[in-house]
């Protein structure tokens, strides 16, 4: 496994070596920009990101392959803006492409778990009144909290806390809903709000027998009707005591790098009456809600910085409900990096730690979740190679560990 392990790594790093140093002083500026006017109001911008992984597992399953190799996203985002007051996002790919997902000739045909391109984002936006907006569509203007409204452009550890994406599946597609919001800020508290329809499609409904009468199932929509459950309400709020977060977008940063001196305390809620069934057949209520604090900023004047993160959150999805990563109980996650001291125009390293534990009423005890890793930034997130180890443990049953590098471009 050491040997498998170290084989991986020097590729990675001979691959991102060749690439960094002919890039790494030229930088990419904000993606590829079309001006439709001489004074640049008008414009379309294009940017594309891709993730590759190569992740080892020695507690995989028997006759499951232990190393395997995926695209762990394929991105590609336009930005719209009209005018002073109009503005359009679209953001279409795939993701976790694998040996087990791809197909003959490229379409879904008989497997119906194809990972294929489908839109992320598709939405439009009205300026209201000044630092006031508007918008509809397919968005990203989540609730809860700064992770689950993350950018998978910039985060600090490997992934995201899964468990922090709290709805994927469940009333959405992929973190998105349908639906309107809006957008703002007062002084230095900004916020963000969303009226949303809730998928009829969902996890709970992938072909495994399910019984109402033996589970809580998040279909209240598809078995109660769509007058009792068919919207949802989340928002979002945070107080920006330090530099100012751009709202322009909705991807909340992972880590500045020390870029920015941020202190950000936010809170906020998802909201799903009749949301889910319980074992009786009657609808029950799908409420989450989260509080969190985010810094960010340099130490000294030798390149270094820290980067923190921690949040509680408190999930109701129904009596004993539990499906994986989403479970009625209670979490508490934190992560910490530290960038190095270095010249800033260079190689840059970040070791990361991150904790979460979760209470899980359905079996009466906690699933743990332990990470170690390190970004190596040779242009920023633009090219940069991440390592990860994570632990997972739930309830009494055996650690598993997996070991992850990422290998990522952003353009």
């Amino acid at each position: 496994m050491k040997k498998l392990n170290l084989s991986i790594a020097v590729f990675a790093l001979c691959f991102f070596y060749g690439f960094s140093q002919s890039d790494v002083e030229t930088g990419y500026g904000k993606g590829y920009r079309i001006n439709f006017n001489d004074d640049g109001t008008k414009y379309m911008r294009f940017i594309s990101w891709g993730q590759f992984w190569a992740q080892y597992n020695d507690d995989a399953p028997e006759g499951t392959e232990k190393l395997a190799l995926s695209v762990r996203r394929a991105r590609v985002l336009s930005w719209i803006k009209f005018s002073d007051k109009f503005s359009m996002v679209a953001h279409f790919g795939l993701n976790s492409l694998n040996g087990n997902n791809t197909s003959p000739v490229g379409s879904q045909g008989s497997n119906a778990d194809a990972s294929q391109l489908f839109f992320h984002d598709f939405w439009g936006e009205y300026k209201v009144a000044k630092d006031f907006y508007v918008g509809a569509g397919l968005h990203y203007w989540n609730g809860i909290s700064r992770l689950n409204n993350q950018s998978t452009l910039n985060m600090l550890t490997l992934d995201n806390n899964r468990s922090s994406w709290s709805t994927i599946g469940l009333s959405d597609q992929f973190a998105r809903h349908i639906g309107v919001y809006i957008k703002g800020k007062f002084d230095k508290l900004q916020y963000r709000f969303a009226l949303n329809e809730a998928n009829t499609n969902t996890l709970d409904n992938d072909g495994t027998p399910r019984d109402v009468g033996t589970a809580t199932v998040y279909r209240g929509r598809e078995v109660l009707g769509s007058d009792e459950a068919g919207k949802v309400i989340q928002g979002y709020v945070d107080y920006n005591f330090l530099d100012q977060e751009s709202n322009a977008l909705p991807y909340k940063v992972g880590t500045y790098m020390g870029s920015k001196k941020v202190f950000n305390v936010g809170a906020g809620f998802f909201s799903h009456p009749n949301g889910v069934v319980l074992p009786n057949g009657e609808g029950d209520d799908v409420l989450l809600f989260a509080v969190d604090a985010f810094y960010d900023a340099p130490i000294g004047d030798n390149g270094s910085a820290i980067t923190a993160y921690a949040t509680y959150q408190n999930n109701d999805y129904g009596e004993d409900f539990f499906l994986g990563p989403y479970a009625t109980g209670s979490m508490i996650y934190s992560h910490v990096g530290y960038v190095l001291p270095g010249d800033k125009t260079k190689t840059r390293l970040q070791p990361y730690l991150a904790y979460s534990t979760r209470s899980i009423d359905a079996i009466d005890d906690n699933a743990n979740q332990f990470k170690v890793g390190a970004n190596v930034f040779f242009t920023g997130h633009h090219s940069k190679l991440s390592f990860d180890y994570t632990n997972n443990k739930v309830g009494d049953g055996d650690a598993t560990g997996v070991f992850t590098v990422q290998a990522m471009i952003f353009l």
